[in-house]
């Protein structure tokens, strides 16, 4: 049986992640989670109108009606979810490829839910639940999409993007029907790519995970900036005017000194993963912003940000969170913050990346092994090499090992001041880890 991951209950669609799964879960869900209203949206995968209406079905079987939002960015869901004070759900598996999906649910505040909460569900999908003759309805709230597009469109803190240019790549999903809107409700001027999806296009050699079709767009265009958001837009990149990429630590950077500078900054600190550069560390250190680390996932970023009053955390990939403005990472509402920091700054994009941060050499790479992940990463000869490689950098590097918390793989990073010390340890680490069979 699926289990929650670090965002929610994702699987290969019409496979592991089958309807009678999803209708499973929603049933679960409506007798975990207090509320009569339920807000459902997705993203533009082939799969989501069959998992939204399996979802859906659970959740009136076990009397509680359904608001179908349609297709709208996963912030939006959270948005909502906040504002009329209903729990909700996501159809969608983010940055994944089309083939995969997932739900993701949301509590009435639009966060998370807590451990216990959706240890709670899952037995309840493994178990079952009684129903009554009760049974909710399921309605068509398209309408309510406008509400959140009114709200990411009328920031102070944004006020204006005129005189930018931007390429935005809406990576063929949810985004697709809203980013233009919402950069040229502003006032920039927009080129967008890839926003035709056609359920199986969604994140294909596009988004924040392929960055090169955005990065041709901006110099063909020369444009002063590139926003790249995944399938679901609860993250973003930026390409500089020059091509070069921009990454959720030079974002954060960028955004902890754009807030600083107007005392918005509470308790003048952020969150950040154990993925984010040392570069991002020494830069906040030497702006007197303190730097709390979390493990990897928003979910843990969240609630670094909630125990110590921040309203700024995120990560390397790009989810990042506003707390003032979100209750989750979202991508257009991030982009465009960026983007007014950039505008004030008169600089261009590759310089105000420059002066923001030195990046250490950082390297990340995928391996799938034999067997289960953590399993493998127990492995005497796993934890000697990781081990040893740690010792060769010293002071000097650092290396993060850990199992994906969304695909079956282990993800490896090696970061170090010596570039070709970096690729040697992370090379060594990758050869044993794929010649382990547990």
């Amino acid at each position: 049986m699926l289990e929650f991951g670090t965002d929610g209950v994702r699987g290969r669609a019409n496979s592991e992640l089958n309807s009678e799964f999803a209708l499973r879960l929603g049933m679960s869900v409506a007798n975990t989670i207090a509320g009569s209203t339920f807000l459902v949206g997705r993203d533009t995968r082939v799969s989501g109108t069959m998992l939204q209406a399996a979802f859906s079905a659970g959740l009136a079987a076990a009397g509680t009606s359904v608001l179908d939002l349609g297709v709208i960015p996963s912030p939006g869901v959270a948005y909502l979810c906040s504002r009329l004070k209903l729990a909700g759900a996501v159809i969608s598996a983010s940055h994944n490829p089309y083939h995969d999906n997932g739900i993701k649910i949301l509590g009435p505040a639009g966060a998370k839910l807590s451990n216990a909460t959706e240890i709670e569900i899952e037995r309840g999908v493994r178990d079952g639940i009684a129903i009554d003759e009760g049974v909710g309805t399921i309605n068509d709230a398209s309408h309510l999409v406008s509400d959140y597009l009114t709200y990411i469109t009328s920031q102070p803190l944004i006020q204006s993007l005129v005189g930018l240019k931007l390429v935005l790549d809406t990576a063929n999903g949810a985004a697709s029907g809203f980013a233009r809107e919402v950069f040229e409700r502003y006032g920039a001027s927009v080129v967008v790519i890839n926003d035709s999806p056609d359920g199986v296009n969604i994140n294909a050699n596009a988004g924040s995970t392929h960055l090169q079709g955005l990065i041709d767009t901006v110099l063909a265009e020369k444009a002063d900036l590139g926003l790249g958001f995944d399938g679901d837009a609860d993250r973003v990149l930026a390409v500089a005017q020059d091509g070069s990429v921009i990454d959720g630590d030079i974002i954060l950077g960028v955004l902890a000194k754009f807030l600083n500078s107007r005392s918005l900054l509470s308790h003048n600190g952020l969150a950040i993963t154990v993925m984010s550069n040392m570069g991002l560390r020494i830069a906040m250190a030497q702006a007197n912003i303190e730097v709390v680390e979390t493990p990897v996932g928003d979910r843990h970023v969240f609630e670094a940000m909630e125990r110590h009053g921040f309203v700024l955390g995120g990560e390397q990939s790009g989810h990042i969170i506003l707390a003032d403005l979100a209750t989750t990472g979202d991508g257009m509402l991030t982009g465009a913050v960026f983007s007014r920091a950039l505008l004030e700054s008169g600089i261009a994009a590759s310089e105000l990346a420059n002066r923001t941060m030195v990046r250490f050499p950082q390297i990340l790479r995928n391996v799938a092994c034999v067997g289960d992940p953590k399993v493998v990463l127990g492995a005497p000869e796993v934890k000697d090499v990781i081990a040893r490689a740690a010792q060769q950098l010293s002071d000097a590097g650092r290396v993060l090992v850990r199992p994906s918390g969304t695909e079956p793989l282990i993800r490896v990073m090696v970061e170090a001041r010596d570039e070709a010390l970096a690729t040697e340890s992370i090379e060594l680490i990758l050869k044993v880890i794929s010649q382990t069979d547990l």
